[in-house]
């Protein structure tokens, strides 16, 4: 996993990766955002859908953290080993929205992670053992809080805009 310098250098790797997962939709028809295809997992709406819910996940365990909550991680309706349920839970919360709700949705989201960075010091970000919610979520290995930062953000939309990529090429014509 990458590792950072600073919280300027985490915050332009999301910028930049973001900025190119997001440009991906541009010009996909609206009529088309729940288009299937085989050999892809997910429709482009599933795709922002997954996107919307880790972020939203990401910024509900800092707040409710913030709140003195108790943070259950991934959610309070799910646990780690049902993921594939929670996935689901993603597309039924989201897909259902326009193209363009969702990309605003992800880009508030965005934009509330670059706050949640600002607001934390370089210490709360990457040095162990600072939020219990990261403690938590990882039993056996110790995780920065910017390791679920970048799982969550810069990770998939590598991923992600590769999978969209190959979609569109099958898909629009």
């Amino acid at each position: 996993m990458k590792v950072y310098e600073s919280k300027e250098d985490l915050k332009k790797e999301i910028n930049k990766a973001y900025e190119k997962y997001i440009l991906e939709f541009l010009d996909i028809p609206e009529k088309l955002k729940d288009k299937k295809n085989n050999d892809i997992d997910r429709t482009p709406a599933e795709n922002l859908a997954y996107q919307i819910g880790w972020t939203t996940l990401l910024l509900k365990w800092e707040k409710d953290s913030k709140l003195g909550l108790e943070v259950k991680t991934p959610s309070d309706k799910f646990k780690w080993n049902q993921l594939g349920e929670l996935y689901q839970w993603f597309t039924k919360e989201y897909s259902h929205l326009s193209l363009m709700e969702l990309k605003t949705i992800l880009n508030k989201n965005i934009e509330n992670i670059y706050k949640m960075i600002d607001s934390m010091s370089e210490d709360e970000l990457f040095k162990p053992h600072q939020r219990k919610w990261a403690d938590a979520a990882t039993k056996t290995v110790v995780w920065e809080v910017y390791k679920f930062i970048h799982i969550n953000t810069v990770a998939p939309f590598g991923t992600f805009r590769t999978k969209i990529r190959k979609w569109k090429k099958l898909e629009i014509k």
